[in-house]
């Protein structure tokens, strides 16, 4: 592979990595479906600690969202990667996990304030 091939091979997997977190961010907005749902959820088991501040859990909701997002997403494109037998992520495999953090996203893109 020459240089300029490599390269614009860096670039495609990059841009489609960005935008599987951006994404996997959206869905852990405080106007997503699931997050008041996992917002409860997540209060009884921080209630006693110092992260059991409102804004601090307002926080944490987010992110576990997002982090949950990217690892059930991340599961189709490791089985795609693991039947093909590849030793690194290709274009493929992460155009099916940003195909599927959309589809996990869909519900938080379409309660999007103002749309």
């Amino acid at each position: 592979m020459q240089p300029a091939d490599s390269r614009e091979a860096l670039l495609k997997r990059d841009v489609l990595l960005i935008a599987t977190v951006a994404a996997s961010l959206v869905n852990g907005m405080h106007f997503s479906p699931y997050f008041e749902p996992v917002f409860i959820l997540l209060r009884p088991f921080i209630a006693g600690t110092l992260l059991g501040t409102p804004l601090v859990l307002f926080y944490i909701t987010s992110i576990f969202i997002s982090l949950m997002t990217l690892l059930i997403a991340g599961v189709p494109a490791a089985l795609y990667e693991r039947f093909r037998g590849t030793p690194e992520s290709t274009a493929a495999s992460l155009g099916i996990w940003l195909a599927a953090t959309l589809l996990l996203a869909l519900p938080s893109v379409l309660a999007l304030p103002g749309s």
